[in-house]
């Protein structure tokens, strides 16, 4: 088995797998107002996959029915070739689960609960305590082990409930919104973390996010749902590579400019004060910088730029 105390430079073999490690075919969950999945057909191979929408997608829903903690209205879902709704507990004995909101009791250290959830995968106390220990290690919580969780920040609540998901030496972990509240030094730190699991100790991970930059730096497969919809599922340099927009921004006659690039069979959106098309070809520089030319202005701003999670789906994200 993988072990966080030492150092795995390529993946063991038990990871290499043919078959993908999750599967779900016209998976549809429906609730009484809305349909949180829809028909959802994808497979997750070994690795980093990031699993990317606005809130309320269906990320959460779906990494519940995964776990067999709510069941699907139709379809079918696998996690290593074994049905959801038949090997639940089987399944959670090789997954570790990271929940996006807050679930840790604030009287007790890092050190007890881990151990604790480290004993209740099945771990005897003197391997959950060592794992534990090489677990928080790890995380970076091993100076602050002992202190109760209430006196943690959130960036430290957040390692934690990424600890107690390692401890028991999973296959995979599924870790829902693990940035959400950190700034953004925590959110590099928890992003090279999750990193670390899948390119040292060969655990696949399987991370949600509603920011689409976030999972392209991290994960090698990105998988986009909207309203429980698949819109997309592709590795992450192919989606990086077709996913870009050429930021314009001009010291004046921005309207004038962006009518007469449409002219030039150009699609050409306002985002402010800036235009932005999409980057499908070099030859775009050369037709903005004629228009820019061709009006006389200065040109303050040119640059890539990556999707915003507004751009994929059309509209801000809605609340969960």
């Amino acid at each position: 088995m993988s072990s966080l105390g030492r150092t795995r430079c390529v993946a063991p073999r038990r990871y290499r797998r043919a078959v993908p490690v999750i599967q779900t075919e016209e998976l549809t969950k429906r609730f009484p107002a809305t349909t949180a999945l829809d028909q959802l057909t994808i497979d997750v191979e070994p690795g980093v996959v990031g699993l990317v929408g606005a809130n309320g997608a269906g990320k959460s829903t779906l990494i519940k029915i995964l776990l067999g903690l709510s069941p699907a209205t139709s379809g079918r879902a696998s996690v290593f070739g074994l049905d959801v709704v038949k090997d639940g507990p089987k399944i959670r004995e090789r997954v570790g689960y990271m929940p996006e909101h807050d679930c840790l009791p604030a009287d007790v250290s890092a050190t007890e609960f881990v151990v604790h959830m480290a004993r209740m995968s099945g771990l005897p106390a003197d391997a959950a305590r060592e794992r534990t220990a090489d677990t928080l290690r790890h995380v970076g919580l091993y100076e602050e082990r002992y202190r109760p969780i209430g006196g943690y920040s959130t960036g430290m609540k957040q390692r934690v409930k990424l600890a107690q998901a390692l401890v028991h030496d999973p296959e995979i972990v599924m870790l829902d919104e693990p940035t959400n509240g950190l700034d953004p030094v925590g959110r590099d730190d928890m992003l090279a973390l999750i990193r670390r699991i899948w390119a040292e100790f060969g655990i696949t991970v399987l991370v949600t996010s509603h920011l689409l930059g976030e999972l392209e730096r991290i994960a090698d497969h990105v998988v986009v749902i909207d309203a429980g919809r698949l819109l997309r599922s592709s590795s992450t340099s192919e989606f990086t590579r077709t996913s870009q927009f050429l930021v314009v921004e001009l010291t004046a006659e921005t309207d004038a400019v962006a009518a007469t690039l449409a002219e030039q069979g150009l699609t050409v959106k306002r985002d402010g004060a800036q235009l932005v098309l999409s980057l499908d070809d070099e030859a775009i520089y050369d037709v903005v910088r004629d228009a820019v030319a061709a009006h006389g202005v200065g040109l303050i701003r040119l640059e890539q730029r990556r999707h915003h999670i507004s751009e994929i789906f059309g509209a801000e994200p809605a609340d969960d």
